[in-house]
């Protein structure tokens, strides 16, 4: 790494060669809430494609992580936040989750799995502590089992957190401390991860702070040193991303763990779905992040290298919307793997993203609002909230890249989702005397009707969603006529 950063301070520009060096462990969060994801093989190319080393996984689904097998990634494979009750109660079950998820990968299909993820920011605040008695229990159990399996060496675990598991007292980095409600629980887990050799894994979103505050300076979220600075001791913060990491890094310290590795396990951008989600923002703050670890500079507290993993490689359109409509879109790629912008990860020739190859469409035709119909039909109402209820309406609204559509083509949106997420049955698109099928693309400027990609599961599988669909707007339509 010493001489990759002084290749950069040498050369003074951010060369390709320069942030290869830098970045070459740069990973990706694969997420597969998706009404149509990928094919894992595809996925696993685009990867491999533009130069990711790393990525982190949320659950560990047997064809994802096959298809990993002899990529040479290096895999960080999760445990759903709901499995941790019965791995925490019972050691047996921690051994067979071991078995089934990391030993058989490692050995008979030869996958690079290095981490374990126990959970997924399992003490953020709004889970009003669902799973604060299970979360230490289920890591110390699975360490056993990797153990007792001769992994310990090779695996390591740990548990990603939400960035509000730690909060300053006194508004700057050095008053950092984790969170006073769960104080205790954190240093122990501090002290299990480091007594195994393990790294502490923080997600960090200068996003959500934007969204949630309005009077947050949007400057400070980016990289670009156009913020007013913050002063902390003899250190100065130009950018939110620093200032957060620094507070875990004075936490750790404060505590007793100052050289505890750290893993940036999610970080990124939306780029829908919010005014503030957009395209720009996304490709501004995903490329000053890359630059700025690219400089091998760190941050004032934690100087080097930093490892991280950018939120997420691919849209999914089946997330929670709770939080915001913006959870759909945080992908550099899009739902069938083309980039949203041009991003330089300085891992590819070219310097730009690469698109997935050999994706399948469905026929290039959409579901939109009849011509004849009208507006004030009392149908429209149940009818578009049922479509919006069950395909994807997050890019409606102010500020989302088809925020300027009129009434009709609300409602043509609506649709259109419903239609090509239940890949195009003509069931699909008989909302009473609203509905008609169009083969002339009804796309608007930045707003794009969507072909859904062909689906990848077996014939079976296809013709029970399909018989579902049809059960479902049976009833719908017994509601509304």
């Amino acid at each position: 790494m010493a001489s990759c950063f002084s290749l950069y301070v040498t050369i003074k520009f951010l060369s390709l060669y320069s942030m290869v060096c830098a970045v070459s462990g740069l990973g990706a969060n694969w997420g597969t809430q998706a009404s149509h994801p990928l094919p894992p093989e595809t996925v696993v190319n685009l990867l491999r494609d533009n130069g990711f080393q790393k990525v982190k996984l949320f659950d560990a689904d047997y064809g994802t992580l096959k298809a990993l097998g002899k990529s040479g990634v290096e895999v960080m494979v999760g445990i759903p936040n709901d499995m941790l009750a019965s791995l925490a109660g019972s050691m047996k079950a921690a051994e067979k989750w071991v078995s089934k998820n990391v030993s058989t990968h490692i050995s008979n299909n030869n996958v690079n799995i290095r981490y374990v993820a126990v959970g997924n920011e399992p003490f953020l605040e709004t889970y009003n502590g669902s799973f604060l008695k299970t979360t230490f229990p289920a890591l110390q159990n699975i360490q056993s089992a990797l153990i007792k399996a001769g992994l310990s060496n090779q695996v390591k675990v740990t548990v990603p957190q939400n960035a509000d598991v730690y909060e300053s007292s006194t508004g700057v980095p050095s008053g950092g401390d984790f969170r006073a409600d769960i104080h205790d629980l954190m240093i122990a887990i501090v002290k299990f991860l480091s007594d195994n050799g393990a790294p502490f894994t923080v997600n960090i979103y200068p996003f959500i702070s934007l969204y949630i505050d309005a009077n947050f300076p949007v400057e400070y979220a980016f990289f670009d040193g156009n913020s007013s600075p913050l002063t902390d001791g003899g250190n100065t913060y130009s950018n939110m991303f620093d200032a957060n990491y620094d507070t875990l890094v004075y936490a750790l310290q404060k505590n007793g763990f100052g050289n505890l590795p750290i893993i940036v396990g999610e970080i990124g951008w939306p780029t829908d779905g919010d005014r503030n989600a957009n395209i720009e923002y996304g490709r501004r703050f995903n490329q000053g992040f890359v630059a700025h670890i690219s400089s091998g500079k760190g941050t004032p507290m934690r100087p080097g290298p930093i490892d991280a993993y950018l939120f997420s490689l691919i849209d999914e359109d089946a997330k929670s919307v709770d939080p915001g409509n913006f959870e759909r879109h945080w992908g550099i790629l899009t739902y069938d793997g083309r980039p949203k912008y041009q991003l330089n990860l300085g891992t590819t020739n070219s310097g730009t993203l690469i698109s997935a190859r050999g994706v399948r469409y469905l026929e290039k035709k959409w579901c939109i609002m009849r011509p004849s119909a009208r507006l004030d039909d009392p149908q429209v109402a149940p009818s578009v909230s049922y479509a919006c209820g069950l395909a994807d309406c997050s890019s409606l609204g102010y500020g989302t890249s088809c925020g300027n559509l009129d009434a009709r083509g609300n409602i043509s949106y609506a649709f259109n989702s419903y239609f090509q997420q239940h890949n195009q049955l003509d069931t699909a698109c008989k909302f009473p005397n609203l509905s008609t099928i169009t083969k002339s693309d009804p796309s608007v400027g930045s707003c794009r009707f969507e072909i859904m990609i062909e689906p990848y599961y077996g014939g079976a599988e296809r013709r029970i969603g399909s018989l579902r669909l049809v059960v479902g707007l049976i009833l719908f339509l017994l509601t509304v006529l």
